[in-house]
């Protein structure tokens, strides 16, 4: 039986002193693709935050990408990092540099040098967000949902075991948003495992899968009805 990507038993996950959501328990495998989902303010993102080492684990267990989140310590933040895929609702490229460029610098940063390498990687996770042709262009010069994009195919330069999407279609109007969710599928039908924050129930409709909901300090399974 495979180790679960991500489990928290008993979990508590507090905002500096402010307890935000309590007695969490989640499992999430290998492949699986979920959904987490509520009202703003119920701890959708410090939900987020806590998986990715930005607020630490206080109270109950914590494993992700084989990473002890109740241990974590500072210096270890960004070898987890490197291990996940973040994709933000605000995309985060450098505004300064091209798209390629973009990928180049988190490449760099991850301590890749071979530089043939990594023109071969950039071209991979381009292909597979379909924007290949687009290494040239500036953030600006791309549209919000080609920017959504690069953000992915940012997130997988690294071969992520868990992608981390923090309301990756928030900005997006309802087309785009589909379109992007249309990529993230073909990617999760490709191995990746994703754990998708978002408040667009009109997506989960489309594209149901296994949802977790934030509400009253708690996350919990939502069953979906069959039709």
């Amino acid at each position: 039986m495979e180790r679960p990507i991500l489990r928290l038993k008993n979990a508590s996950i507090y905002q500096g002193d402010s307890l935000v959501l309590s007695n969490v328990n989640v499992e999430i495998n290998k492949g699986d693709f979920v959904y987490l989902i509520g009202k703003t303010g119920t701890g959708k993102s410090s939900f987020m935050k806590t998986l990715y080492g930005d607020l630490p684990l206080q109270e109950g267990e914590g494993d992700i990408v084989d990473f002890n989140l109740k241990t974590l310590k500072e210096s270890e933040i960004p070898y987890l990092r490197r291990k996940l895929g973040v994709v933000f609702q605000d995309f985060k490229l450098l505004t300064d540099r091209t798209v390629n460029d973009n990928l180049f610098f988190v490449l760099k940063a991850t301590g890749w040098t071979d530089k043939e390498k990594m023109n071969a990687r950039i071209e991979e996770v381009l292909d597979k967000v379909d924007m290949k042709t687009k290494g040239f262009k500036f953030p600006h010069e791309l549209s919000g949902g080609e920017q959504q994009r690069i953000a992915i195919a940012r997130a997988l330069l690294n071969n992520p075991e868990l992608i981390l999407a923090d309301e990756p279609t928030g900005n997006l109007d309802p087309q785009t948003s589909v379109e992007v969710m249309e990529v993230l599928q073909e990617i999760n039908k490709n191995g990746n495992t994703i754990l998708m924050a978002t408040h667009d129930y009109a997506l989960l409709l489309k594209y149901p899968s296994k949802t977790l909901k934030c509400d009253e300090n708690k996350v919990y399974e939502v069953v979906q009805r069959k039709n």
